[in-house]
């Protein structure tokens, strides 16, 4: 089954559910800020494994304590999907301080 774009406007309102998220161009982005080096490459291995359950993978970028997420579709033509939006979900969910429940 084809994954289609979503619209700006669906987009608009998955951002609303989704604080720190962004897109920018035609990627759907956020950064988190960690409390050191080790627990940011603790979220990134998280990440990975959600990553590989969903078989959607985002571009990971791990900083000294920064992780950086960029995602699209690219079997959409390289748009911004729900797919991404799934990933977004599940990353914030795990997220130290920020999505946990």
């Amino acid at each position: 089954m084809a994954v289609e774009p979503l619209s700006q406007k669906e987009i608009e309102d998955r951002l609303a559910e989704l604080p720190g998220w962004s897109v920018d161009g035609d990627r759907l982005t956020r950064s988190y800020r960690l409390g050191s080096h080790f627990a940011a490459a603790a979220l990134v291995v998280h990440i990975a494994g959600i990553q590989d359950e969903l078989d959607h993978h985002s571009d990971l970028t791990l900083g000294y304590n920064t992780v950086s997420l960029s995602v699209n579709t690219h079997s959409a033509g390289g748009a911004v999907t729900g797919k991404d939006f799934a990933l977004a979900r599940r990353v914030e969910d795990i997220a130290p301080g920020h999505g946990a429940h």
